[in-house]
C-alpha cells in the first residue's frame, strides 16, 4: 500500500509541477510580449513626435549625411535609443551610433520591409554594429510607397533582466509550490490510502477466518461504500461459517454417538472418514487410517475382498463376518455406493453393525422354544401314558389306579407351575409387571419371610440363620422382593443336604445401597456353569432339579426382578462347599 501511496503522491506532484511550469512559461512569454508591445508603442509615439517636430530635408547625400547624423545624435540624447534615418531606397541617411556612409543598405531589413507594407515594422535581432540584442521599430514618414523611414532601436538588456528576474521568482515560487504540493499530495494520498489499508487488513483477517473483523467507516463516500460492502460480506460469511460449524458439530456428534461403525472410502480405496464406533470395532484409530488405503488395516482378508468387490461393482453389498480382533464379534457389513451430483461414483460407505447380541438372542430364543417344548413334553407324555394305562384296564386295580392318578396329578401340577413361571417371566421381561415401590423395614420383612420358609427348611432339616444390621430400610416392591428372597432361600434349602444351613446376611453400603447375601452349605455349582446359571431352563443337576419340583426358571425370574429394582446379582460358588448369591440394591429408587 505504501508503493501505491508513493505513486499517487508522485503523480500528483508531477501534475502540479507540469501545471505550474506551463503556467510559468505562459506567464513569462506573456510578460515578455506585453513588455515588448509596450516598448514598441512607446517607441512609435516617440518617432511620431520626432516626425512632427523635425524638418525632413531633401538634397544631395553629401549634404544629408551630416544633417541627419547630427539630428540622430541629438535625438538619442532625448530618447535614449539608437536613431536611424533611412531613405526610401534603403540608403542610411543618418545614425546616432555609426557613420551612415559606411553602413549597408537597409532596404532588405525586416523592419524596413514591414514598415513599407504594414505601416509599422518590428524586428528583434543581434546588431552587428553594436553587438547587442536590439528591438528595431520603424515607421514611414509618409503614406507613399517609397517613403523615407525613421527607425528607433532599443537594447533588450532591461527586458531580458526583467525576464530573468521573473524566472528567478517563478523558479523559487515553483520550488516552494513543489514542497507544499508534495506535502499536500502526501496528505491527500494518505487520506485516500489509509481507509484502503484498513480495508486490506480486514480482508486479510477475513481470509484467515477471523469473521469478527470489521471496517471502521468514517465517511459515506465510495471508499465508505466499499467498507460497508466488506462488513456486509463479513457478516454473511460469519453467519454461514457459524451454520457450517454447527452442522459439522452436529454431524460429528451424530457420527461419534452412532451405535454402528461408519467408514467412508473414496473410489481410489483411501479411507476418508471413520467414526468412534468404527475405531472400536476395527481396533484402529482414525488417526492411523484416515488418508491411507483400506488394505493397510490389518483385518480379515474377507473384509478387504468385500470392499474391493463393492468398489468394482458399484452396488450395495451385505455380508456377515466374524471378527476376531480386537475381540470376537459377529458383524453385519453394508457397503453402499456413494454418488455425487451427476450420478458420478465417488466411493463407498461401509456400515459396521455388531449383531453378536442379536444372534445370541435369536439362539437363546430358539433354545428357549426347544427347552419349553422339552419341559412341556415330559409331564404331558407322563400324563398321557398313565391315562392310556388306566383306560387300558388298570383303573380296575384300585391301588394301581390311585398311584397312577397321583402321578398324573403331580405332573399336571408341575405343568401348571411351569406354565405359570413362563408367563411370569414373560411379563417381567416385557416390563408388564407394575412395581409398587414403598419403604420396606428389613427387620420385620425378613422375620415374615423366614416364617414362610420354616416348614420347608424343617422338612429338609436345614437351619435358616439371619444376620442383619438393625434399622435397615429400602425402597422396593415388598411382594417382589419377598419373591426374590424366597426363591433364593428355597434353592439353598433344596440343594443343601440334611443338617446344613442357609444364612441370610444384610448390611448397609454407605447411605445409598444395601447388600444382601444368601449363602448355603449345599452341593455348590461348578465354575463352568456359573456364567449360565441365570439362563432360562438351565440346570446344573437336571434330575435333582426336576425331582425337587423346580421349573428351571426361578433364577432367571430373580435376575430380572433385581434388575427392575435397579440392582445387581452375582453368584460365587465352590463345589462341595456351597454357594453365595449377592444382591446389591439402591436404598432409594
Amino acid at each position: 500500500m505504501n508503493s501505491f501511496r508513493n505513486r499517487l503522491t508522485f503523480i500528483m506532484i508531477i501534475m502540479i509541477a507540469l501545471s505550474v511550469s506551463a503556467a510559468g512559461l505562459i506567464m513569462a512569454k506573456t510578460f515578455k510580449e506585453n513588455h515588448l508591445n509596450a516598448l514598441e508603442d512607446s517607441m512609435i509615439r516617440e518617432m511620431k513626435i520626432i516626425l512632427a517636430k523635425m524638418e525632413w530635408k531633401q538634397g544631395e547625400l553629401s549634404e544629408l549625411f551630416p544633417y541627419f547624423t547630427e539630428e540622430a545624435k541629438s535625438l538619442k540624447g532625448f530618447t535614449g535609443a539608437r536613431v536611424t534615418f533611412v531613405r526610401g531606397d534603403g540608403t542610411v541617411l543618418g545614425d546616432s551610433d555609426h557613420e551612415p556612409d559606411t553602413m549597408d543598405n537597409h532596404d532588405s531589413r525586416e523592419e524596413i520591409e514591414e514598415a513599407h507594407t504594414k505601416g509599422v515594422g518590428r524586428a528583434i535581432r543581434k546588431s552587428d554594429t553594436v553587438n547587442q540584442n536590439l528591438m528595431y521599430v520603424a515607421i514611414p514618414t509618409s503614406d507613399s510607397p517609397n517613403a523615407d523611414i525613421i527607425r528607433l532601436a532599443m537594447s533588450l538588456d532591461q527586458v531580458e533582466d526583467s525576464i530573468r528576474q521573473l524566472w528567478v521568482v517563478l523558479i523559487g515560487g515553483l520550488m516552494l509550490l513543489f514542497i507544499a504540493a508534495a506535502l499536500t499530495s502526501y496528505r491527500i494520498a494518505l487520506s485516500l490510502t489509509r481507509p484502503l489499508e484498513q480495508i486490506t487488513k480486514v480482508a486479510k483477517r477475513i481470509k484467515n477466518m477471523d469473521y469478527r473483523a470489521r471496517v471502521k467507516v468514517v465517511k459515506q463516500d465510495e471508499i465508505g461504500e466499499l467498507g460497508n460492502a466488506i462488513n456486509a460480506m463479513a457478516d454473511s460469511l460469519h453467519v454461514q461459517m457459524t451454520r457450517i460449524r454447527e452442522n459439522e458439530s452436529q454431524l460429528e456428534s451424530v457420527l461419534d454417538n452412532m451405535i454402528n461403525g461408519v467408514v467412508m472410502i473414496d473410489r481410489t480405496g483411501r479411507i476418508q472418514l471413520m467414526n468412534r464406533r468404527a475405531e472400536e470395532v476395527l481396533g484402529f484409530s482414525a488417526r492411523e487410517l484416515v488418508g491411507r488405503h483400506y488394505a493397510e488395516a490389518k483385518q480379515q482378508y474377507e473384509l478387504s475382498q468385500i470392499i474391493q468387490e463393492s468398489l468394482e461393482l458399484k452396488e450395495h453389498i451385505r455380508e456377515e463376518i466374524t471378527f476376531y480382533f480386537p475381540e470376537e464379534r459377529l458383524l453385519e457389513l453394508n457397503l453402499v455406493p456413494i454418488e455425487q451430483e451427476g450420478h458420478e461414483f465417488s466411493g463407498v460407505l461401509l456400515v459396521l453393525q455388531d449383531v453378536s447380541a442379536i444372534r445370541r438372542l435369536e439362539r437363546m430364543r430358539s433354545e428357549f422354544v426347544a427347552n419349553v417344548s422339552h419341559e412341556l413334553k415330559t409331564p404331558i407324555a407322563a400324563v398321557k401314558g398313565f391315562a392310556e394305562t388306566l383306560l387300558g384296564g388298570a383303573v380296575k386295580d384300585e391301588e394301581t389306579a390311585r398311584s397312577f392318578l397321583q402321578i398324573i396329578f403331580d405332573e399336571s401340577d408341575r405343568l401348571n407351575r411351569l406354565i405359570g413361571d413362563i408367563l411370569e417371566l414373560s411379563k417381567i421381561e416385557s416390563r408388564r409387571v407394575p412395581l409398587i415401590f414403598s419403604p420396606v423395614e428389613m427387620d420385620s420383612f425378613m422375620e415374615k419371610t423366614v416364617k414362610l420358609m420354616e416348614s420347608e427348611a424343617a422338612r429338609k432339616l436345614v437351619h435358616v440363620q439371619v444376620q442383619q444390621e438393625s434399622g435397615l430400610y429400602v425402597e422396593a416392591d415388598e411382594d417382589r422382593l419377598r419373591q426374590i428372597m424366597m426363591n433364593l432361600m428355597s434353592n439353598g434349602i433344596n440343594y443343601t443336604p440334611e443338617g446344613g444351613k442357609v444364612m441370610v446376611k444384610m448390611e448397609s453400603l454407605g447411605e445409598d445401597h444395601i447388600r444382601i447375601e444368601i449363602s448355603d452349605t449345599g452341593i455348590g455349582i461348578p465354575k463352568k456353569d456359573l456364567p449360565r446359571i441365570f439362563e432360562r431352563f438351565y440346570r446344573v443337576d437336571k434330575a435333582r432339579s426336576r425331582s425337587s419340583g423346580g421349573t428351571g426358571l426361578g433364577l432367571s425370574i430373580v435376575k430380572h426382578l433385581v434388575e427392575l429394582h435397579r440392582g445387581t446379582i452375582t453368584v460365587d460358588s465352590t463345589v462341595g462347599v456351597g454357594s453365595t448369591f449377592t444382591i446389591i440394591l439402591p436404598v432409594l429408587q
